[in-house]
């Protein structure tokens, strides 16, 4: 089997190349597709350069619209989403995370950061189930009809969709890697406002679940 890699991305022309590059020496890669949100900059043209399949959307429609896109873009039967403000990735880091779906029978990995810096390590050991980084087998993805309208709480609803159906999940630590924080990308203030805005539409999605009895 061969991995299609969906990368969403919104402005992030400063560390897409970073996230592109290691993925050249990666075999079981078949294709890399960016889906630019709604980017004003050069994250699309960037992308282009490293010979990904660049699909570009007028306007934002959030990380969970953009993977969704991607997915259905995609030729592989195994999907990996990346994000496109990682810090340290390596061909060894993505090769850790596919080779349990590929070789292992997990039905899905999700990639932890370690090492990398103590603001990003502690938000993933307090909650893990917010990775961006994960493979999993597209049949899946299809099976979740809601995924393109959860916005920032796909990763939520992917972790729910696992344990709800008592998936095999490996978790993978991803050494010396981390990601660009929000309060980084746009400043102390419109940062935190970013950062509060992503975690109310996790709740929004949660308390969804809660409404219509769905959740555990």
């Amino acid at each position: 089997m061969k991995v299609s890699v969906v990368i969403p991305a919104y402005n992030e022309e400063k560390t897409i190349a970073g996230v592109l590059e290691p993925l050249i020496n990666v075999k079981a890669v078949s294709e890399v597709i960016v889906v630019s949100d709604g980017s004003t900059d050069n994250t699309a043209e960037i992308a282009k350069n490293y010979g990904a399949k660049v699909i570009k959307l007028t306007s934002n429609v959030g990380k969970g619209g953009a993977m969704m896109v991607g997915v259905k873009a995609a030729e592989s039967p195994v999907i990996m989403f990346l994000d496109a403000d990682l810090l340290g990735l390596t061909a060894k880091h993505v090769e850790d995370l596919i080779n349990p779906v590929l070789y292992e029978g997990f039905d899905m990995s999700v990639g932890l950061f370690e090492h990398g810096r103590l603001a990003t390590d502690l938000a993933q050991i307090v909650a893990p189930f917010l990775s961006g980084q994960r493979v999993l087998k597209k049949e899946l993805l299809q099976e979740m009809s809601d995924l393109d309208a959860s916005r920032f709480g796909i990763e939520v609803a992917l972790t729910k969709y696992a344990r709800e159906k008592k998936l095999p999940v490996k978790e993978i630590h991803l050494k010396d890697m981390t990601h660009v924080m929000k309060e980084e990308k746009f400043g102390f203030i419109k940062g935190f406002v970013a950062r509060m805005k992503m975690y109310w539409d996790i709740a929004r999605y949660v308390s969804k679940d809660v409404k219509t009895g769905t959740r555990d």
